[in-house]
């Protein structure tokens, strides 16, 4: 009963943590040192500053530059995101990176089409309310205007070495964090991003050539703004908004 207990804890995010229920943890089977060096307090709070200044600067944008960005800038940014935590450490996200001509053409007519349905009716009219200050609407141009779109799949579950289904866990929660960190890594490169969440999202699949058991959840549209691009004046909830000190 123990040793279930035990297991069944750590496959939680952040499973190194304390022992749940105070029952042992199972100890795992290959460790190495933690690559760890404190840092003076002043250079951690600076640190914190200037990284939370930068990303302040973050927005959303919709008007792309047609500007070629590196495949290798790209790939930077993947493995920052693949260096996310995820549940049993089973990593289940795929990024489909799309940068051919006729497939971004494709999906945006798939994207678009889906979009043409929410507009006329699937989203009500409580949601279309919530999007006119951003003034968003059924076209999606820059889905063929910007150099990459990033199609962020979740694996709902995956194949073990025998073949045979192998369940996985806190597959959401995974790819969102996987997904901030993506987005945290192109800002600090440069670029600007669009996720787009055109629903439903299963000609994705077709498209780029995934699997039944991936599914679609983020198409982040990445690049240069576009010369004079401009966005919408909104502002971020202040700290006693979003957080509570207990």
């Amino acid at each position: 009963m123990k040793r279930c207990a035990a297991v069944a804890g750590a496959v939680k995010l952040g499973h190194g943590s304390a022992p749940h229920h105070g029952m042992p943890m199972t100890e795992p089977q290959h460790t190495i040192p933690l690559a760890f060096k404190p840092l003076p307090e002043p250079e951690m709070l600076a640190r914190a500053q200037g990284f939370r200044a930068a990303m302040q600067t973050r927005r959303t944008v919709r008007d792309f530059a047609d500007t070629p960005v590196p495949r290798a800038i790209i790939e930077e940014a993947l493995l920052t995101a693949g260096s996310a935590p995820s549940g049993a450490n089973q990593q289940p996200w795929t990024f489909a990176c799309v940068s051919d001509p006729e497939r971004k053409a494709r999906i945006r007519a798939g994207a678009e089409e889906e979009e043409r349905a929410f507009y006329a009716g699937r989203a009500g009219e409580e949601w279309l309310q919530a999007l006119a200050p951003l003034g968003t609407d059924d076209r999606k141009p820059f889905l063929e205007i910007a150099p990459w779109l990033i199609v962020i799949f979740a694996q709902r579950w995956g194949l073990d070495a025998a073949g045979q289904r192998l369940k996985h866990y806190y597959v959401p929660e995974s790819v969102g964090i996987a997904t901030g960190l993506l987005i945290a890594s192109l800002h600090q490169a440069g670029l600007v991003t669009l996720t787009h969440t055109p629903a439903p999202m299963n000609f994705l699949n077709e498209i780029c050539g995934r699997p039944d058991n991936e599914k679609a959840l983020i198409l982040l549209v990445v690049g240069y703004p576009a010369e004079g691009a401009r966005v919408p004046d909104i502002h971020r909830k202040p700290l006693d908004r979003i957080a509570t000190f207990l």
